[in-house]
């Protein structure tokens, strides 16, 4: 990819949170085209060796596998320390992780909200942690999550979603504002409806609900984004691979909706 330097990810090494399949594939896929080594991260072992296969590479990148299960953090903190201790440290850090069921906020057991809480908030933490050392180390690095534009305007029957992406923003603002001396940015990506299995679920969700066709469910929310169609999962990740470049070292603690421009708050 002929880029400018700035834009460049040579000699920098990415771990990709939730990196089979969708957004977190295709943000991987960007990463590794734009020079990074990329460490894959989530629990299906065969699907993130395929996916390994199939990133771009030079003499100088070493794709690599990490296999934890989100909703046991102890498994993400163990993978983690282990694979720093082989492969080195770590500049970029994709967090990106499944987001909770489909429901109404009212009607859910207070353990879901638990469950996302673990999943997003304590995981992404326990990974800050484990490559912030190195981070500092080289005054490089970049921490960005891709969350949703629940953090700007609540999706309605995303109750626990929409309130663990606003965990999640709350956190990486914070932590943005205490990590900017050292060169280290924190950035979160808010995809609105993108093309991949988790809104093909959520379609399905709305319509068994509401009694409608998923044909029509899919029409109607098209039908609230002014460019006229979904998100393609490649979209999302050209701007995670921005924000991960030398390029956008004085971007830090921002939200950056990439939905087409269906939302209708700034």
């Amino acid at each position: 990819m002929n880029l400018p330097a700035d834009y460049r990810l040579t000699e920098k090494h990415a771990i990709v949170c939730g990196s089979s399949q969708g957004i977190g594939l295709a943000c991987a896929t960007r990463l590794a085209q734009l020079g990074a080594e990329v460490t894959l991260l989530a629990r299906d072992e065969s699907a993130l060796k395929q996916v390994r296969d199939t990133l771009a590479t030079d003499n100088r990148q070493k794709h690599r596998c990490l296999i934890a299960d989100f909703s046991e953090p102890r498994s993400v903190e163990e993978a983690i320390t282990h694979h720093l201790g082989e492969a080195g440290p770590v500049q970029i850090l994709v967090n990106n992780t499944g987001g909770p069921p489909h429901g109404p906020i009212v009607e859910t057991e207070p353990q879901a909200f638990v469950k996302a809480i673990s999943m997003h908030v304590v995981c992404n933490q326990i990974l800050l942690q484990a490559v912030l050392p190195g981070m500092k180390e080289h005054g490089y690095g970049r921490v960005i999550n891709i969350i949703s534009t629940s953090v700007k305007e609540p999706i309605p029957g995303l109750g626990v979603s929409n309130t663990t992406r606003w965990a999640v923003a709350a956190w990486a603002k914070t932590t943005a504002g205490e990590l900017a001396k050292f060169g280290i940015t924190v950035n979160n990506v808010l995809p609105g409806y993108t093309d991949t299995a988790r809104l093909a679920s959520l379609i399905s969700a709305k319509a068994d609900a509401g009694g409608l066709s998923e044909e029509q469910v899919k029409k109607d929310m098209i039908g609230k984004i002014p460019t006229g169609r979904l998100a393609e999962p490649g979209e999302i990740a050209a701007a995670a691979g921005f924000l991960a470049s030398p390029a956008a070292s004085y971007i830090t603690g921002i939200n950056l909706p990439v939905d087409g421009g269906r939302l209708a708050s700034m």
